[in-house]
């Protein structure tokens, strides 16, 4: 399916959003007033839960607790539990999701892992515009292993021709950061397999905003991140996803003393721990997380085939608006227009992305930039309102007709972008 060509109306915006059955999770956010937050995959933004769960947990457990808490409160088991449920939203089991420290150190993980599970192969296969932390951390990997494998990059469309039989692990981002591009996780993670290779999953702008079935693709390992549509503040912990069929094998080389299989019996030499617990490294962020618990919890009152088709038809609308109130201004669509390819975003290309990007946040509308010429919105169903939608095109259009990004500051470029 593609995007309807037809005008939306005040009218209908109004309809679509009293019967949107995602509505009322809106509320469970803090959401400044007169700001369109159009940035949730790159920060979710606050659950109200969390704040009060934070101030339990440094008053209560960290406060008066203190050490006892570890086991008084199950902070111990924090990384686990927190793991199964986000096991239930990318179509995995309990027992194969952990969360703990970054998506970066947990793709290590699972690439010097799925390496050493394919010895006798040297290449890994990625996309080229795959996201650059992905790249790096494979080329730093290759390097420790002194260059003796090799990093093939592909273009989106040629990925399948890219694995071949000396290919051992291929290393893939579900959603493009940039385009908002979706791969075919099922179709691709066959593909390797019929070609002997293993398949590491990138969900970062994935969990929580679109449909994922591990198990049901057969997928090998997954990572994601905690901050972006699970609303778990900034910084928040990432997870790592083993299939249970590898998890007897599967060897991660930061073998930190959680990661072993009595961490209190203080021995002298490691060894694993049974399942996933082997996936950890060292000590877990408690305060970190709790308010992640607290937007795990939110994304799983919503039913994902309800998330997804809200999420659909919000960027459907987006596209359309812009499209027809912004034409003759240099606006280029990069999304996807197909439903199996489109992720939650929407991106345009324009010479002028940063200024316009930096117009908009002036106005109240949070997006934000990638380089070298994109303006990158994300659609988070679960507060986003089809009226934001309406008025975030409508003031796009009024910074495009007027100018309004063509000033000294716009073009003024902070650290992060």
């Amino acid at each position: 399916m593609t995007t309807s060509a037809a005008l939306p109306t005040p009218e209908t915006i109004f309809a679509l959003d009293a019967c949107d059955p995602l509505a009322p999770l809106r509320s469970r956010f803090h959401l400044p007033e007169g700001v369109i937050y159009l940035d949730g995959n790159s920060l979710g933004p606050l659950p109200r839960t969390a704040r009060h769960r934070l101030v339990e947990v440094a008053e209560d457990e960290w406060g008066n607790g203190l050490i006892r808490s570890w086991n008084s409160a199950g902070w111990i088991e924090l990384s686990q539990r927190i793991g199964d449920k986000l096991a239930r939203l990318i179509g995995a089991q309990p027992g194969e999701v952990i969360v703990a420290d970054s998506t970066s150190i947990n793709l290590f993980k699972a690439l010097a892992g799925g390496l050493a599970l394919r010895p006798d192969r040297r290449v890994i296969v990625s996309e080229r515009d795959n996201f650059p932390t992905d790249l790096y951390m494979a080329q730093g990997l290759i390097a420790l292993l002194g260059g003796t494998h090799g990093l093939r990059l592909a273009e989106a469309d040629a990925i399948a021709q890219a694995i071949a039989a000396d290919t051992a692990v291929v290393m893939l981002t579900h959603v493009n950061y940039r385009t908002g591009r979706m791969h075919d996780l099922a179709a691709l993670t066959r593909c390797a397999h019929e070609h002997g290779a293993l398949v590491i999953w990138d969900l970062a702008h994935s969990t929580g905003a679109v449909p994922v079935d591990l198990n049901g693709a057969e997928a090998d390992f997954a990572v994601g991140c905690g901050y972006k549509y699970l609303n778990g503040g900034p910084g928040a912990p990432a997870f790592i996803f083993v299939a249970r069929r590898h998890q007897v094998s599967f060897r991660q080389p930061l073998a930190g003393w959680l990661g072993h299989a009595q961490p209190f019996a203080f021995e002298g030499c490691y060894r694993p721990a049974e399942g996933i617990a082997r996936a950890l490294c060292g000590t877990p962020p408690i305060l970190s997380l709790a308010a992640l618990e607290c937007g795990v919890d939110i994304a799983l009152e919503a039913p994902m085939a309800a998330v997804r088709a809200k999420s659909l038809a919000l960027t459907d609308l987006f596209i359309t608006l812009v499209e027809q109130r912004c034409s003759g201004h240099g606006l280029r669509l990069v999304t996807p227009r197909e439903y199996d390819r489109r992720g939650s975003q929407v991106c345009f290309a324009h010479p002028d992305a940063f200024p316009i990007m930096q117009a908009l946040i002036a106005r109240g509308v949070i997006g934000d930039f990638r380089a070298p010429d994109v303006l990158r919105f994300g659609f988070a169903p679960l507060y986003l309102r089809y009226a934001d939608v309406w008025d975030a095109a409508h003031i796009l259009a009024e910074v495009l007709d007027t100018r309004a990004w063509d000033r000294p500051e716009f073009r003024q470029r902070a650290i992060v972008t």
